[in-house]
């Protein structure tokens, strides 16, 4: 294809090549099958670290159809510093033949949504994925983007994910309905071909981003601790439009959070230790959740008391309450990884009625505890740790890590 444009400060095609060279084809991300590659306008929301770079340029590298000159910009490139507007690239680049465009880092970019939906307007035939971090509000940016582009949720890996980029060990996904009828034949299958139980001790410690696979895990909670201050000083900063002094509250917010979690949160205690107003308080945990580094969770919310406050708080993943909280508690991991888990698996929980941990789908009712860990209602599923495998009403915790 022709040069795009003679004055960039590093050739934006010259940047894809360089880029693509280390860009391997050995791992997939499950979500990978899940997206419908037609769609003209796509977009991938998730944390920072979780591979949604390194997913498109394996579908630029591996699958895009050469004849459209598919082309990666990363709005980060010193190009979009000083220089001409996404559209006039976009605009160029259509004129010299490229029909698929990738679009990294969006929310980095001012003007996005109006953009965005010029482009999709202007050129009907041109595809474009885009990735944002998981704090941008995709359908509430200046330019009406919901008729227009379909939204993909890119969380962390799940354990099956981890022990297949990690370890090369390849396993089936299972939906929830398996697990529950069939755990045990299940569990002891995977256990045949795997040391299950302390590959799971290093995954909740250090595998739910794929960085591990090119980090140290000595340095993993290092680099989880930098990704939480760019999410909270760039991502919600821009996206949010928040001032330095904001961003230090919502600093201050999440150290608070942190010396505690889970908790049922005492939102006049948490304003009056953060100072800042209670109405503000609940805007910051959204933000927090938003960007993939809390979750809470409700009891079953209809109607407007699903703006009420969270009756439980969690970080978003395990991972995090090893690099942000010296000694975590052994059921705060649990219970956080199996929050997690079936979220990002698209399952809904809330709060039973009775005493128990989780309500999943409104149907299932869930005790996240240990090995020993028993229930007198045989309506109630276990979710045990420090077992390879189950019986009846007891299931390995670690098989909930196979939903995705």
């Amino acid at each position: 294809m022709t040069k795009l444009l003679n004055n960039t400060p590093q050739n934006l095609q010259d940047y894809q090549l360089v880029l693509l060279k280390n860009v391997e084809n050995k791992f997939y991300r499950s979500i990978y099958n899940s997206i419908d590659w037609d769609t003209r306008m796509i977009s991938m929301k998730g944390p920072r670290g979780a591979g949604k770079t390194t997913l498109m340029l394996q579908r630029l590298k591996y699958h895009a159809d050469k004849n459209q000159n598919p082309l990666y910009l990363s709005m980060e490139h010193p190009h979009f510093y000083n220089q001409g507007s996404l559209f006039e690239t976009v605009q160029e680049y259509y004129q010299y033949g490229g029909r698929y465009l990738f679009i990294d880092e969006i929310h980095k970019y001012e003007n996005w949504s109006r953009e965005l939906k010029i482009i999709y307007d202007g050129f009907p035939d041109l595809k474009v994925v885009f990735s944002a971090s998981s704090a941008l509000e995709i359908y509430q940016g200046e330019a009406d983007l919901s008729r227009r582009v379909i939204t993909y949720n890119f969380p962390g890996m799940s354990f099956r994910e981890y022990l297949k980029l990690i370890h090369k060990l390849d396993f089936d996904i299972f939906s929830l309905e398996d697990i529950l009828k069939n755990h045990r034949d299940i569990s002891m299958k995977i256990s045949l071909h795997a040391q299950v139980l302390p590959l799971f001790g290093h995954y909740l410690k250090e595998g739910y981003l794929p960085l591990i696979h090119n980090t140290k895990p000595k340095t993993y909670a290092l680099h989880l601790i930098q990704i939480i201050n760019t999410t909270l000083i760039q991502d919600l900063q821009l996206s949010k439009k928040l001032s330095a002094g904001a961003v230090n509250k919502l600093k201050r917010l999440l150290s608070i959070i942190a010396e505690s979690v889970p908790f049922e949160p005492n939102i006049s205690s948490i304003a009056n230790k953060a100072g800042i107003h209670r109405k503000t308080v609940y805007e910051f945990l959204t933000y927090l959740e938003q960007a993939r580094i809390l979750n809470s969770i409700r009891k079953n919310p209809k109607g407007i008391t699903a703006l009420q406050k969270p009756h439980k708080i969690y970080f978003e993943n395990p991972n995090l309450n090893f690099a942000l909280q010296e000694n975590p508690e052994i059921g705060t991991i649990r219970e956080t990884f199996f929050l997690n888990q079936l979220r990002n698996a698209g399952h809904k929980l809330t709060l039973p009625d009775s005493t128990y941990d989780f309500l999943v789908d409104n149907k299932y009712v869930m005790e996240v505890g240990g090995k020993n860990k028993t229930v007198k209602d045989n309506h109630v599923f276990i979710a045990a740790d420090g077992i390879e495998s189950g019986w009846k009403n007891k299931i390995p915790l670690w098989l909930f890590g196979f939903l995705y």
